[in-house]
């Protein structure tokens, strides 16, 4: 047996074990990679929020839904991508798997160019069509042209990480993040306490910070995964391949754009409500997104763990998988409730000073408003990802354009005419919403393929 073939074994192979095992161990390390990839924006934030003011907290931190819709898409590509590598690794064909890693690196690169050429055009007339003030503009839009002219390392390392996590490792990612986030921090207050250099600044220790993740996960790459050494021929060129990839790849990042499309809307309508409404609506977005990364990670746990299981035609172990995740997912949601309908308060203080009353309050009020939901939200990651890891990319696109249409009707119908409160319950409607084609399509093609195999046994 090859060396190559030890080293793939090694890897963590989701076809055999416990399957509550093999998911709590993979999650975890995913978990805490997405809080720390958060981190970025987070630090932004708390950084700009105490140094600088309120008026910077309400700038950076109201770019988040945008660029959860860029870097969403991206990550969404580089996911989906990694399905046919993750179904490639479950049936132990690396040349295959190895294919399609040199693919999807093309894919990666050309979407990110386009993407910053794109972006850096369009970025005024995106931030005026959220009702961004005169006096924020110029500090949204600089600190986003940076973001958008870093996107190819974010692209690197989200295709890097997900080749790594294709093949059952969610930890290393986890380590280069922590070290690129720890950067991200000290560079933050480098350039904003001892430079000067404002809300720019931490755009510039954002954009290094990732790139430093992405060059610590490609030498880790080359030195612990010759599994993942490609040679000259995995880099021809094949049109069906690209197909293949682009498949997946294009529903996944459409489904996070979607998603974040909904989310930019909501934050348009909550512009409207002055600086006060944008600052706490932020902090109390900042907290929630590092609160639900548990749902995220299960979410990407499951996808893996499908993805190899079906490669391996396991369809009971799927069925597991899911059962238990689904319980999991309950269980984090009921603790979460909890947790911020009591001390959301108090949470909100990380990012600005208790005195700040007015903001505090708004946090809260977003709180007491969405928390109840939480169990429909975690949900949508594992039905979506339980499809996606199974080669299907429409159906949970469909559900993105279910949360999306959800989100649109009741912005339309409070945004201004109505209290903070009624934009506040788009996001539970949204999440409602996204379930309605997930989880009829899951039992229709679980069913389906439980009677392929009963047909061939």
């Amino acid at each position: 047996m090859s060396n190559e073939i030890v080293r793939a074994q090694k890897a963590n192979d989701m076809t055999v074990g416990s399957p509550v095992k093999l998911i709590i161990r993979f999650m975890i390390p995913m978990c805490l990679g997405n809080i720390f990839q958060q981190f970025y924006n987070i630090a932004d934030s708390i950084v700009a929020g105490q140094f600088i003011g309120v008026d910077a907290l309400a700038a950076i931190g109201s770019t988040g839904s945008l660029m959860f819709f860029v870097t969403g898409w991206l990550n969404g590509l580089s996911s989906g991508f990694a399905i046919l590598v993750s179904q490639w690794f479950g049936a132990k064909q690396y040349d295959r798997m190895r294919h399609y890693v040199a693919m999807s690196i093309y894919l990666c690169a050309a979407f990110a160019i386009a993407m910053t050429a794109g972006f850096l055009i369009v970025n005024e007339p995106i931030l005026r069509l959220m009702n961004y003030s005169e006096g924020l503009l110029p500090d949204v839009k600089a600190y986003m042209a940076i973001i958008y002219a870093g996107l190819i390392v974010t692209a690197a390392y989200n295709a890097l990480a997900s080749f790594l996590r294709a093949l059952g490792d969610s930890k290393s990612p986890l380590y280069f993040l922590i070290i690129s986030a720890v950067i991200n921090v000290a560079l933050d207050i480098v350039f904003i306490i001892s430079f000067d250099m404002g809300v720019e600044g931490c755009a510039y220790a954002t954009v290094i910070a990732q790139g430093i993740s992405a060059l610590l996960c490609l030498v880790y790459i080359m030195k612990k995964y010759p599994i993942l050494h490609l040679k000259k021929e995995d880099f021809n060129i094949s049109f069906h391949s690209f197909g293949r990839l682009v498949a997946l790849g294009i529903p996944m990042g459409l489904q996070f754009s979607i998603t974040a499309i909904g989310t930019i809307i909501v934050q348009g309508a909550v512009n409207v409500y002055g600086e006060v409404y944008m600052a706490g609506f932020s902090a109390a977005g900042k907290l929630q997104n590092i609160i639900l990364t548990v749902f995220t990670a299960f979410g990407a746990t499951i996808a893996t763990y499908v993805g190899q299981n079906r490669g391996a035609g396991k369809a009971d172990r799927v069925r597991l998988g899911v059962k238990y995740t689904q319980i999991m997912i309950f269980a984090w949601s009921i603790f979460t409730m909890v947790l911020v309908y009591f001390g959301g308060k108090y949470m909100t203080w990380l990012f600005v000073s208790p005195s700040e009353t007015e903001v505090v309050n708004v946090s809260v009020l977003y709180f007491h408003t969405v928390f109840w939901c939480y169990p429909f939200l975690g949900s949508i990651f594992i039905y979506r990802n339980t499809l996606q890891g199974m080669g299907y990319g429409l159906v949970p696109m469909l559900g993105g354009v279910f949360e999306l249409a959800a989100r649109t009707v009741i912005v339309m119908l409070v945004a201004g005419r109505a209290s903070f409160v009624g934009v506040c319950l788009s996001d539970p409607a949204a999440w409602i919403a996204a379930l309605i084609p997930l989880v009829p399509y899951y039992i229709y093609i679980m069913r389906k393929w439980e009677k392929s195999q009963q047909g061939q046994a």
